[in-house]
């Protein structure tokens, strides 16, 4: 075992994830907002780069001793949020559509990893997200939400035989039963028509303020007494944040093809990490972690294997770019 050496905030380290990890103090940080390259979609030129394993199940296999080192650098009332998307078994490209950013192809192959999946027929979604999830929750996490990203710009499909990808997903996991979460501070505003709805509730009557279908009416004499005009100083104009989050891409100008949009990280900050605490992204890539997490008064512990993708994350946190 690597001896620990005492976690430097607002860092970025270069190097190899899992063995940065191994390096890092037990319960140190709050919060791991994190997006690991996806399983057989794009090539970073890395030798110990992941997302190019032989199967998916080696891919799993890798990212479950990330996040397992993660959960242990991770405090007791610790969450993780992690970025993942699917792969279609024998797509061995991203049918017409040309990345500006790389137009040779992400993959950098004539024939994909994905070509020949093992247990999956040709055109089969892998199902890769869930079969992440369920490792992680086999080593001790706690699922607690998928949540969705739905975009209403996704990356174009040409696909002719099924719907066009507009979504990814977000798992939420803790590491103890309790744990931080902070409900408030991504609380959404509720519609005008449920605000009526509970003005009427407020009168009286069930709690919906109207007739529900093959019930009696409800007695006067068991109504709660009416205390004049219900006004809208008394209704929460909030409600808890839903699992779906539309939250669009935007255009990043640097040479990393794969960030993920700032609104994204901060909602998942705001909601799991305390302010003056510590987000942990071991996947740094283009530094948004990094960025929004200065932004809201964290700290932040990044780590990438590419050391180009490092100087461009600390450029980007710098309000170079």
């Amino acid at each position: 075992m690597k001896e620990l050496i005492p976690i430097q905030f607002d860092t970025i380290y270069t190097g190899d994830c899992l063995e940065v990890l191994r390096t890092l103090p037990d319960e140190s940080v709050h919060c791991c907002v994190t997006s690991p390259p996806y399983y057989a979609l794009r090539d970073y030129g890395m030798e110990e780069q992941i997302g190019r394993e032989t199967t998916p199940k080696e891919y799993i296999s890798r990212l479950t001793d990330v996040f397992t080192e993660v959960r242990r650098v991770l405090r007791s009332d610790g969450t993780l949020w992690l970025n993942i998307s699917d792969t279609y078994a024998g797509k061995g490209n991203q049918g017409d559509f040309v990345d500006p950013k790389n137009p040779h192809g992400r993959n950098g192959q004539s024939v994909a990893l994905n070509y020949k999946v093992e247990g999956c027929k040709p055109k089969d979604m892998i199902g890769i997200p869930w079969m992440l999830a369920f490792a992680l929750r086999d080593s001790g996490l706690y699922l607690r939400n998928d949540i969705i990203w739905m975009k209403e710009n996704p990356m174009p499909e040409s696909v002719k035989d099924r719907c066009a990808r507009c979504y990814e997903h977000i798992f939420l996991f803790s590491k103890s039963k309790k744990y931080f979460f902070d409900h408030k501070a991504i609380s959404e505003p509720i519609a005008p028509a449920t605000a009526q709805r509970l003005k009427r509730g407020m009168k009286g009557g069930n709690k919906f303020g109207c007739a529900i279908p093959g019930q009696t009416q409800q007695q006067t004499i068991n109504r709660p007494r009416e205390h004049g005009e219900i006004t809208d100083d008394m209704i929460n104009p909030l409600r808890n944040k839903r699992d779906v989050w539309l939250i669009n891409t935007i255009p990043f100008k640097g040479k990393h093809y794969a960030a993920y949009p700032p609104k994204l990280v901060e909602t998942c900050l705001l909601a799991g990490c305390p302010e003056d605490g510590t987000v942990l992204d071991p996947f740094m890539g283009s530094g948004t972690t990094g960025m929004v997490a200065k932004q809201l008064n964290r700290h932040y512990v990044g780590i990438e294997l590419n050391p180009e993708f490092t100087e461009l994350a600390e450029a980007r946190i710098r309000g170079d770019i």
